[in-house]
């Protein structure tokens, strides 16, 4: 693949998420890579795997899920209108097209007791198990500014995720940059999301923009409100504690879940530690309304 090209299209994926929830038209997604619209609908798709529409449509439905889940105070047509719906029923179409429930029935089932896909991971099932009985530390809620970061872009929930830190950290070594603060921005849900098909992105923060951008690039990490939680286990121990984050603090908490992607910053990397521990602050973006 083409340095350029992969470049080019990871500022689009980055302008996409900075608000999900935003007008997106493929022009002005074409305008921000730098391409015709004919020429950019081909590279989206070369690149990332699936049509622009397909992409931005897929990531609002997971984002409307969380909001159908977390936020029953929103009627279905404001998570709609969140989500870039101007109506019920188109909104509910795309919705079921994905999940294959009405926004309504999605909004009713047991979220609690359903299957999560990532149980289906043994290692994941038993730090599930574990961290049952941990329960949830008190998170600080901060107003936290925005980070330059360099990055590498990664698909899949799971070990693999070493390749995209080793890589990162290899290329700070050659530029000679500081490597010591680092952060992975979580776009998926995996309670939602099967692992092998979330998207992670790992970032070292940089003081300086970068000279050259290829299979590394660099983005703009958003800041606003977040709620910061201290998290500490082991391998496979993490993407339970976030989801019992979402499924039991984020509810009762009184606050909305943000459009932006979650993130955490490590304290200790577990993808680059030898014993697999990490220690970490995870950071939940969440607004008043």
């Amino acid at each position: 693949m083409n340095t350029q090209h992969l470049s080019r299209i990871n500022d689009v994926l980055f302008y996409i998420h900075q608000d999900i929830s935003r007008n997106l038209p493929a022009k002005e997604l074409a305008d921000v890579a730098a391409y015709s619209e004919q020429h950019f609908h081909r590279l989206f798709k070369q690149v990332v795997g699936e049509s622009i529409h397909q992409y931005i449509r897929r990531t609002r439905m997971e984002y409307a899920a969380n909001l159908l889940m977390f936020d029953s105070e929103s009627s279905v047509l404001i998570i709609g209108n969140k989500c870039g719906f101007n109506s019920v029923s188109s909104f509910s179409r795309a919705f079921k097209s994905v999940f294959k429930l009405s926004p309504g029935e999605w909004r009713k089932h047991d979220y609690h007791g359903a299957d999560k896909p990532y149980l289906a991971d043994p290692e994941i099932a038993a730090g599930y198990a574990r961290v049952s009985k941990k329960g949830i530390p008190e998170p600080n809620i901060i107003e936290v500014p925005t980070k330059l970061a360099a990055y590498v872009r990664h698909q899949g929930y799971n070990r693999s995720i070493k390749r995209s830190w080793l890589i990162l950290k290899a290329w700070a070594e050659s530029e000679g940059r500081d490597f010591s603060i680092q952060y992975g921005l979580h776009h998926s849900n995996p309670a939602l999301v099967a692992l092998e098909k979330c998207r992670y992105v790992a970032c070292v923060e940089i003081d300086k923009p970068l000279n050259y951008r290829g299979i590394v690039n660099q983005l703009t990490i958003p800041g606003g409100l977040h709620a910061v939680f201290r998290l500490n286990g082991i391998y496979g121990e993490l993407l339970p504690q976030i989801s019992y984050v979402l499924e039991q603090w984020l509810p009762d908490s009184g606050f909305k879940l943000g459009s932006t992607p979650a993130y955490v910053n490590y304290i200790k990397n577990h993808f680059l530690s030898a014993d697999e521990k990490f220690e970490l602050d995870f950071y939940l973006p969440i607004s008043f309304y």
